[in-house]
């Protein structure tokens, strides 16, 4: 699939034209280190903490979250979250981690230090991706709105509609905040998204197709591209998938044609 088609992929997740359309940076990539990631993990959620990776993953009866071994993938630490909680983006603020459901309309905050549950918050709709700003949560739900939360008491400060080339982007899952932007898993594409947190324009596109060799997926058991972790010290980008066996860390590379 030639970049212009890739891209008109990505367009069928929007409605109608609501503003001007700007015109996105477009980004390659470049592997810098392959790591092994845990097949049994349908990542919802990735960050880094102080160096130390966590992952949150979904699945009714499987959803968990975890302390991860960056080199060898092996899982240091894990609680399994309730049968009825499809598990969902995650982050850390300030030593605490909070972590979506999909349907549940439920967040919860765990200790970093030990994963012990802290406290729970209720929301209207669907949970998808959550990142943090320095200020407040940032939360995907399917829909073209991103939400800003208040992390004292998970309530609501404001939102903001998500436009690719003046069209509203739906479907926005993992998120990780990166140098000022909203970086965005697209659901069901080999694509990432900046997003300006201000305007909601999609400012860049992340051309990821390639990324997992043909020889480790599985069909019927290798999911989609999700996951976003950056490290801050290294300026790359750490990023794997639902069941993926591997987890890449990778450098951008702008596309000039």
């Amino acid at each position: 699939m030639r970049l212009v088609a890739f891209l008109s992929l990505c367009l069928l997740m929007a409605g109608p034209a609501s503003a001007q359309p700007a015109e996105p940076v477009l980004y390659g990539y470049r592997i810098l280190e392959t790591y092994p990631h845990s097949r049994d993990a349908f990542t919802q959620g990735l960050f880094f903490d102080n160096g130390a990776l966590y992952e949150s993953t979904g699945q009714y009866g499987q959803s968990s979250l975890r302390l991860v071994d960056l080199e060898s993938g092996d899982v240091v630490r894990r609680t399994a979250l309730p049968q009825s909680f499809f598990g969902e983006g995650s982050t850390i603020v300030d030593g605490d981690i909070f972590m979506l459901s999909w349907r549940a309309g439920s967040a919860l905050r765990f200790g970093a230090e030990d994963f012990t549950l802290k406290n729970s918050y209720s929301y209207k709709g669907e949970g998808w991706g959550l990142t943090y700003d320095g200020e407040s949560l940032i939360m995907s739900d399917g829909t073209p709105q991103l939400r800003f939360i208040d992390p004292e008491n998970f309530g609501e400060k404001r939102r903001i509609e998500v436009t690719l080339r003046g069209k509203p982007l739906k479907q926005l899952n993992e998120l990780e905040w990166i140098d000022g932007a909203v970086y965005a898993n697209v659901w069901k594409t080999n694509a990432l998204v900046r997003i300006d947190p201000e305007t909601g324009v999609v400012t860049g596109i992340v051309d990821l197709r390639g990324l997992l060799e043909a020889e480790d997926i599985v069909p019927g058991e290798t999911d989609v591209l999700n996951g976003i972790a950056y490290a801050d010290e290294e300026g790359v980008l750490y990023v794997t998938g639902k069941y993926w066996p591997k987890l890449f860390k990778i450098e951008l590379v702008e596309l000039t044609n």
